[in-house]
């Protein structure tokens, strides 16, 4: 299984807030002549922590808007700064800033209307000026932690063979009966059926035993039928922990030929490893002989290849086993001539 794909995240949000305020100016013909930057304020109001009012400059804020009533957003905060945007109107006109920032150097957001256009307009109504302003503070951004989001979902490895096992060892729901050197092994068909043709056949097929609740099995010693079973059912050799040395690779040499009656090809090529791995000068004979009974192909290079090697030839050719093997199988010693052969050739 490839790397779990990782990446981080985290998010940004605003945090903001609205308010309004309406400013109703009774008699504002009163209030014209007031001179230029003279103003009318309305109460103070609070939006988002700070402090606002709304100014209203009859005869304009300078010289320049003396011609104008100029309307202002007010910042009354002292010793802060405030980022908001605001709309001061007489509907439908909207003196609005998207985005302005007040505080020591800026304290006011201003906008002008003609003082003609005004007074000859429906929004001054029986001597009354109503301004309206929302003001929306923008206040601190929000930064979350950091989280890590990982694309895999971690998935624990497979049990079932550890199910299977337990299946086996409980004797829950068997349907047949092995008898094997004396000692009796209870099993499942339909799972014996399905990892091995040959039990297949004998339990279900044409060659189906007549006693169906008692199979014997002859030719084989009781520990390697069980140590198949254990394989059948769990795709892996039994603990062989109480064997040692060449106890425990006759036990491997037995179960191949287990594996090889019941054409267990998985079986059968861990058995050839195990026994590739563990060639001495002794047991290379005896390893090539049983690979040669067997349609070993790939053991029986491998043993051709360790008596080939030139430190090792005469040591094996001087064994007990060796001669054994010479007058029961002289044609596996052609093989190994003709192979040893290619070898040197290659």
């Amino acid at each position: 299984m490839g790397a779990a794909s990782m990446e981080t995240a985290s998010r940004c949000s605003t945090e903001k807030e609205k308010g309004a305020h309406v400013f109703e100016i009774s008699g504002y013909s009163l209030k014209k002549g007031m001179g230029v930057g003279k103003f009318v304020q309305s109460a103070t109001f609070t939006v988002g922590g700070y402090d606002w009012s709304i100014r209203v400059y009859p005869d304009g804020l300078t010289a320049v808007t003396k011609e104008d009533v100029a309307f202002s957003l007010q910042f009354m905060s002292s010793n802060a700064e405030a980022r908001a945007f605001y709309d001061l109107r007489l509907e439908p006109i909207v003196f609005n800033s998207r985005d302005v920032h007040l505080g020591r150097s800026r304290t006011r957001a201003v906008g002008c209307v003609p003082r003609s256009d005004l007074e000859t307009s429906k929004y001054l109504d029986d001597d009354r000026l109503v301004v309206r302003c929302l003001v929306i503070v923008i206040k601190e951004s929000l930064l979350t932690k950091t989280r890590v989001v990982c694309s895999e979902i971690d998935v624990p490895p497979s049990d079932i063979t550890e199910h299977l096992a337990k299946l086996l060892e409980a004797k829950e729901q068997t349907d047949v009966t092995f008898c094997v050197g004396g000692e009796t092994f209870e099993a499942h068909k339909i799972l014996l059926a399905m990892r091995s043709p040959v039990f297949k056949a004998e339990l279900y097929g044409q060659m189906k035993e007549t006693n169906m609740q008692a199979v014997t099995i002859e030719d084989m010693q009781p520990a390697v039928f069980k140590a198949l079973l254990h394989f059948i059912y769990t795709d892996s050799l039994p603990g062989l922990d109480d064997l040692e040395g060449d106890d425990k690779l006759e036990m491997i040499r037995h179960l191949l030929v287990a594996a090889d009656r019941y054409a267990m090809d998985r079986l059968k090529l861990v058995c050839q490893s195990i026994l590739g791995k563990n060639l001495d000068v002794e047991n290379v004979s005896t390893t090539l002989a049983l690979a040669d009974q067997h349609n070993c192909d790939k053991l029986k290079d491998v043993c051709i290849e360790f008596i080939d090697s030139s430190d090792k030839m005469d040591a094996v050719v001087a064994t007990q086993d060796y001669a054994n093997l010479k007058r029961s199988c002289p044609s596996v010693l052609v093989d190994v001539l003709e192979k040893t052969s290619r070898f040197r050739k290659a």
